[in-house]
């Protein structure tokens, strides 16, 4: 029988969190649930195209699009199930327990509670916010993770091609479905601590605002990338 699980990650030179986040992964292969590794990779300059290679992984190229890398990853495997994850985004040892018992029931969809790798009270605060968002409203973001089976992604469109909010679109339309799982998803505190806590949250609430009032994520983009 084989595994059922396709992990799908999106890069765009993702060297410096790539490794960490496929070691993390392999106890998915031991316990026999990690059918395949693709990674979609959006025109790296860096070595990630090479990190893929050599873990094995079926590499798929593209145009830099989160949601159009995630789609295009889903539709090149093959697995019963899908876990998409970031690549700066390191799964909780033990992780694979907590999935193991949830694929019996294909009807669900799953995420993981989110916690930064650094920074402090203003990480706890963060991290906080987002766990109670997305208990609350159904809205996890994709730093946490998505694991759902296949039947469920296509049935619900997948994920759209879109520069931004792809994770909320998806959760959106897997609303009803979503539960958290017992483990962690911890992500990159980067450009928090670049950008500033309290300026980088206000920047995603906006963000999120904007795109729930109606505006385009295409328009978002342009802003979020100034």
């Amino acid at each position: 029988m084989r595994a059922p699980v396709s992990v799908v990650i999106p890069t765009l030179n993702a060297e410096g969190g790539l490794p960490a986040c496929l070691s993390a992964l392999f106890e998915g292969v031991q316990a026999g649930l990690i059918r395949e590794l693709v990674i979609v990779d959006g025109g790296s300059e860096d070595t990630t195209q090479e990190i893929a290679q050599e873990a094995g992984a079926t590499l798929v190229e593209t145009s830099p699009s989160r949601g159009g890398q995630l789609g295009a990853g889903a539709r090149a495997s093959e697995g019963e199930w899908l876990l998409f994850v970031h690549a700066d985004t390191v799964l909780s040892e033990g992780w694979s327990a907590a999935v193991e018992p949830v694929l019996s029931n294909p009807d669900r969809a799953h995420y993981f509670k989110l916690r930064f790798d650094q920074g402090g009270v203003p990480a706890r605060i963060v991290a906080g916010w987002a766990n109670l968002r997305a208990r609350l409203f159904g809205v996890p973001y994709g730093d946490q993770g998505l694991l759902v089976s296949r039947v469920v992604y296509n049935a619900n469109g997948g994920y759209p091609d879109i520069p931004l909010m792809e994770d909320v679109a998806i959760a959106r339309a897997l609303k009803g479905r979503l539960r958290v799982l017992p483990a962690t998803a911890v992500t990159s505190s980067a450009k928090y601590r670049k950008q500033g806590w309290l300026r980088r949250g206000a920047r995603n609430l906006t963000t999120l605002t904007r795109y729930l009032l109606g505006a385009s994520p295409e328009s978002l983009a342009q802003s979020y990338r100034r």
